[in-house]
């Protein structure tokens, strides 16, 4: 039934370690979807909140670059500057300090700030759509930068110039989604990421907490047969990365909980959160496992991994991460 809760599409246990919020269809999926994380009931004496995309998988190159580039592209007419798009896309996404951030605040960075300000693009005096209704949005919002976001903001549009913003960008949005259904299939974890997995299972309560979709993260993870390790799987849908840390990192002393994440977002969401955290270095992803799975957890586990161990591992994210593009040096 339309908007049931239960089975596959719903919130369902698999025993009683396991709690996952499905895909639900209703309305209100996303509030619901926030009771859940606010009703989550710790089984273990840690917790670990880990992102998806780009940390545990390596989806995030292919996602952008077949999927969101592409669309992106098509959809906001930048064919004549395609080139210098896709740079500011892949600076935005992958290489700089908004890696891993919700699509709507990179895609505002793109066309707001990068793309205008690249050499190509002013060179060929080309005129960046401005969406600054779209815009105001992104700015106004506090979790939720999601398609029932989008969709609440049509309907209250204050006029046609605003709804025609926010309909080309939710038009856009499901394309991308679309795109990352027939593309990204059958990537696996990185090396160690099971097997840290594995060790984290019977001694801590894993979360996934990431900006993808619902509906993406739950294909991901049971296609390779992870999501079992998982007391709790978090998209886009739930809140920011920040929020859902909060609700879920009260239940546990701070030294007890750690973030692991390939952007600057999952470090902002454990500093605000005063928890420890961990990175996926980009560039470095299975080294940065091997060392978690060798050493990480061990200090975690032991009470030993705040100080200089956590210091030396955040400043090789820092040093990953630049703030502006490399065309500004040009």
């Amino acid at each position: 039934m339309e908007g049931e809760v239960g089975g596959s599409n719903g919130v369902w246990g698999g025993g009683e370690s396991l709690l996952i919020l499905g895909a639900v269809r209703a309305r209100d999926s996303s509030s619901l979807g926030k009771e859940v994380v606010e009703h989550f009931v710790p089984r273990h004496g840690f917790l670990v909140c880990v992102d998806s995309d780009g940390c545990v998988f390596d989806t995030m190159g292919i996602k952008q670059r077949e999927c969101f580039i592409p669309w992106t592209i098509a959809h906001f007419g930048l064919q004549p500057v395609a080139q210098a798009a896709r740079e500011c896309k892949e600076f935005a996404d992958l290489f700089s300090n908004t890696r891993g951030a919700n699509r709507h605040v990179t895609l505002k960075r793109v066309l707001a700030e990068l793309l205008p300000t690249h050499p190509s693009v002013k060179s060929r005096a080309f005129q960046v759509p401005q969406l600054r209704y779209y815009f105001a949005w992104v700015e106004a919002s506090v979790g939720d930068l999601s398609h029932e976001g989008l969709k609440k903001a049509i309907a209250q549009a204050p006029n046609e110039q605003a709804r025609r913003e926010f309909e080309q960008v939710l038009a856009w949005s499901e394309r991308v989604n679309w795109a990352v259904r027939e593309i990204v299939k059958g990537v696996p974890p990185f090396p160690y990421a099971r097997h840290s997995l594995e060790r984290l299972a019977g001694v801590a309560d894993v979360v996934v907490v990431s900006q993808t979709p619902m509906e993406a993260l739950q294909r991901e993870w049971d296609e390779q047969g992870i999501r079992t390790y998982a007391a709790l799987i978090c998209g886009q849908e739930m809140g920011t990365k920040s929020q859902v840390v909060a609700l879920t990192a009260r239940h546990y002393s701070p030294e007890r909980v750690l973030v692991i994440g390939d952007a600057w977002g999952d470090l902002e969401a454990a500093k605000e959160n005063h928890v420890l955290f961990y990175p996926i270095v980009p560039g470095r992803e299975e080294q940065s496992w091997k060392e978690l799975y060798e050493q990480g957890l061990s200090r975690f586990l032991s009470g030993t991994y705040a100080g200089a161990y956590e210091a030396e591992q955040i400043a090789l994210l820092q040093r990953a991460l630049p703030d502006r593009p490399p065309w500004e040096a040009r």
